[in-house]
């Protein structure tokens, strides 16, 4: 069994009876019940992950994957590709508005190259590098299907090596030029929303550009076709390196064994097609219960 399916098989239920006790707990608090909205279902969902009511969660850490993309060549940014790089380089030396974060939350950075055009040399960078950037899906698949089998049990490896060294709380997040088309055309495959509707202005593009960007998104899709029903087939046909990464990495917190069975927390930083990928390209939506970020 491989790596990818060995991690599905090991996965297991949300610990219904611990979920109760928080919802219990909940309700004895001195202020109306529900009243904290998305931070209540938050708690009662780590409650049924850790098994524990009142979990104590201090090893954190955001699993950042970086990759390039060949649709970028459709200049669907105003930044260059170069900029991937540069970023990963701040993203290591502490200087990204995520480090910002991660330091007022105790949490640290983890960077993977999953697939830049230009590597950075850094010791303290994980590499998982699947290629040298995607090609372009205006024109054709993004890779292979075998890239994205490797893109997707990249991750698994190293959210496992991060569990296994003590993280309880893993995010997710994700970094790579050009991102936001792969990531507007694996949305639409998955859920058939209208591309015009989702496509956003990502790096601040103009209007005019948006419609190119949503065009492009079309195109990709039409060019490709990718089958929804099949979460490897979309990857491969219209994501990304670092989309797989990430997608990859939420399975992984998934399997590590913890006191009660296979269950680890884990948190998705964006809020476009990443809160769907984890689940659906491995092919288990109805086993997978992520929380989701609300974006980065």
């Amino acid at each position: 069994m491989m790596l990818l399916e060995k991690t599905i098989e090991s996965i297991r239920e949300l610990d219904a009876e611990a979920m109760e006790k928080a919802r219990s707990h909940q309700k004895n608090l001195i202020k109306p019940y529900g009243s904290l909205g998305m931070l209540e279902d938050v708690a009662v969902k780590i409650a049924g992950i850790t098994g524990e009511v009142m979990p104590q969660l201090e090893n954190k850490a955001v699993i950042t994957c970086a990759g390039d993309h060949g649709v970028a060549a459709q200049r669907v940014s105003v930044a260059d590709q170069e900029v991937t790089q540069q970023m990963v380089k701040g993203f290591l030396n502490g200087g990204a508005a995520i480090n910002v974060i991660t330091r007022h939350t105790g949490a640290k950075v983890i960077c993977v190259d999953m697939g830049m055009i230009k590597p950075v040399d850094d010791p303290r960078l994980v590499v998982r590098r699947v290629g040298s950037g995607t090609n372009n899906i205006a024109e054709g698949p993004a890779m292979t299907r075998e890239q994205a089998r490797a893109a997707v049990e990249g991750g698994i490896e190293v959210a496992t090596e991060q569990i296994k060294k003590g993280t309880q709380l893993l995010a997710t997040g994700d970094m790579g030029i050009g991102n936001t088309t792969p990531s507007t055309a694996v949305l639409a495959a998955f859920t058939g929303f209208p591309v015009d509707l989702i496509t956003g202005k990502g790096t601040g593009i103009d209007c005019d550009a948006m419609r190119r960007k949503a065009r492009i998104v079309q195109q990709a899709l039409d060019v490709n076709k990718p089958d929804a029903r099949d979460g490897l087939d979309v990857l491969a046909k219209v994501g990304g390196f670092e989309i797989g990464g990430i997608g990859r990495s939420d399975p992984g917190c998934c399997r590590i064994p913890c006191s009660r069975g296979y269950r680890r927390l884990y948190l998705r930083g964006r809020s476009d097609d990443r809160s769907c990928t984890g689940p659906t390209l491995c092919g288990f939506c109805d086993r997978l219960t992520p929380l989701r970020g609300t974006g980065s």
